[in-house]
């Protein structure tokens, strides 16, 4: 999860945050060769993977358990620059243009893309 008080713990400030949400329903190669592939042609410093607590446009019975997903990601991610995060299910958000607000507020100095 990340950090809700950027001042306790790593610097956000200035940055330029990749964000790719998702049900990660599997994870897969294909996430982990975009994101590495959007770090260096957009110069991004991190990408945060939002795994989604549900997909409102999916059914939760097709879904693997979130915890599962979450943990699943985390393992195929291996790299510095990315962050896999639950942070929608802390936030409640359901919807992306939601989740990107909150984190707007949350983290105003960072810039996502």
């Amino acid at each position: 999860m990340l950090n809700p008080h950027p001042r306790s713990g790593p610097s956000f400030v200035h940055m330029r945050i990749g964000l790719l949400g998702g049900s990660f329903n599997p994870a897969h190669e294909g996430h982990r060769a975009m994101s590495l592939h959007a770090l260096k042609r957009l110069g991004l410093d991190r990408i945060w993977w939002l795994v989604s607590p549900q997909n409102p446009l999916k059914p939760a019975r097709d879904m693997a358990p979130f915890a599962v997903r979450l943990k699943e990601a985390r393992a195929l991610a291996r790299h510095p620059q990315i962050t896999v995060t639950g942070i929608e299910a802390q936030l409640g958000t359901r919807y992306t243009i939601s989740a990107l607000r909150a984190l707007r507020r949350r983290f105003s100095h960072a810039h996502f893309v």
